[in-house]
């Protein structure tokens, strides 16, 4: 079985062809990039390494060629992903693979988080499309936090306008790991899966956990999105970025990334990393 990959050398899709490349031969994986000299180390391994763009529909026509499956890992252009991720679903299909794994978002098509809707609209194209399907849905990746850590060290505080909101956070290389097992693995076809960790925490458990991870106090201080889009712009965020991470914060207050089913441990065959383990792996 050949796999295919897209994003091969974004952080998501590196840590999957990893997985990949310890289930099976190295010629069996194809790495679709847009930037061919970032995978010169993995076309060194064996790796079947392909050129092209979510934007160029003939070039992955071209790249899909003999790939039975695709995993097709979400871009990151907001407002271009619905057309992006139909050239690679009708670039799959008319290549003759069987089946796409698609990197969603959590409870994408019910679900007021502000980033669903091209997810959504994604999902729907794939069910329509005449191919066999996996949709993997990813919760907030762990290393959202982890990168700012350094700004609570100097601040000592959390400030967000999460409430009493919760995220089931996992690792990127958790959650890549699973859709790369979910990829190489038969009886997922049909699927839908809400992956994320075993434990869904709150910014008063996250200022904790980072409190212990920094040695110093660490506090909550929950603000409302308008506030916090004052707060974010004063300390030089453009309004549009500020109000989108407000949003953000909204969407989790309001139980959007409150989804704990254990899929990605079931997948994984073991727990996913606690919060502080993970924190503490990427302060390292």
């Amino acid at each position: 079985m050949t796999i295919a990959v897209t994003g091969a050398t974004g952080p998501f899709g590196r840590h999957a062809v990893e997985t990949l490349l310890e289930r099976m031969p190295a010629g069996d994986v194809v790495a679709i990039v847009r930037n061919p000299e970032k995978a010169t180390d993995l076309a060194g391994r064996g790796v079947d390494v392909r050129v092209a763009s979510y934007d160029d529909r003939a070039a992955l026509d071209k790249a899909l060629v003999g790939v039975d499956t695709v995993l097709l890992v979400s871009g990151n252009e907001v407002g271009k992903r619905v057309q992006q991720h139909s050239n690679v679903i009708d670039a799959a299909k008319a290549a003759g693979a069987s089946r796409v794994v698609y990197t969603s978002a959590p409870k994408a098509t019910d679900t007021d988080l502000v980033l669903a809707p091209e997810h959504a609209a994604t999902e729907e194209h794939l069910r329509s499309a005449g191919i066999g399907f996996t949709v993997v849905r990813n919760n907030w990746y762990t290393e959202n936090y982890a990168a700012r850590l350094d700004e609570w060290q100097g601040s000592g505080e959390i400030a967000a306008a999460a409430g009493a909101g919760r995220v089931a956070s996992a690792t990127r290389a958790e959650l890549a790991e699973g859709a790369a097992i979910v990829a190489a693995t038969e009886g997922h076809e049909g699927q839908v899966y809400e992956f994320g960790g075993d434990v869904a925490w709150d910014f008063e458990e996250l200022a904790a956990t980072a409190s212990a991870v920094l040695g110093r106090a660490v506090a909550y201080r929950a603000v409302e999105p308008d506030a916090l889009v004052s707060e974010l712009v004063r300390s030089g965020l453009d309004q549009g970025t500020a109000g989108f991470v407000a949003a953000l914060d909204a969407n989790i207050a309001s139980g959007a990334l409150d989804v704990v089913t254990g899929d990605l441990s079931r997948v994984l065959g073991r727990p996913t990393s606690t919060l502080e383990d993970a924190l503490r792996a990427a302060r390292a």
